[in-house]
């Protein structure tokens, strides 16, 4: 019998500082960034295995995050979310990864709280 049990795991409202944008002062100066990480188990261990090694741990998810927004500046957030997804795939067996990445400080003549993309990975079925 298939197994139909599931963990999605959430990582809201991550804070990070990075130089991403288009403009040339968003490549100097920086600024902040709001990022939301959600990634579902592809084969997720039995729930009576209580043990950190049958999940992927919430600290290297954040870990991977801080990693690739310090490592390269993007000039497109949405770039930046696949290069997040890329590196979860590659680390980890998951089907399912959403990351979505908020801009509160957009050069926009206009008021609005932020600019937010979402990026969504679903693995093919087998």
């Amino acid at each position: 019998m298939e197994n139909k049990l599931s963990y999605t795991i959430l990582l809201k409202n991550i804070v990070v500082y990075g130089f991403h944008g288009v403009h040339p002062e968003e490549k100097s100066l920086g600024q902040r960034f709001e990022i939301d990480l959600e990634y579902r188990l592809k084969k997720p261990a039995d729930p009576w295995k209580d043990e950190e090694r049958s999940t992927i741990s919430y600290v290297n998810a954040h870990s991977i995050i801080s990693k690739v927004c310090s490592e390269k500046s993007f000039n497109l957030i949405e770039t930046l979310g696949n290069r997040i997804v890329e590196e979860m795939k590659q680390n980890y067996l998951v089907d399912i990864i959403v990351v979505r990445i908020r801009k509160p400080s957009v050069p926009i003549q206009g008021i609005l709280d932020y600019v937010e993309v979402e990026v969504i990975w679903k693995a093919e079925k087998e």
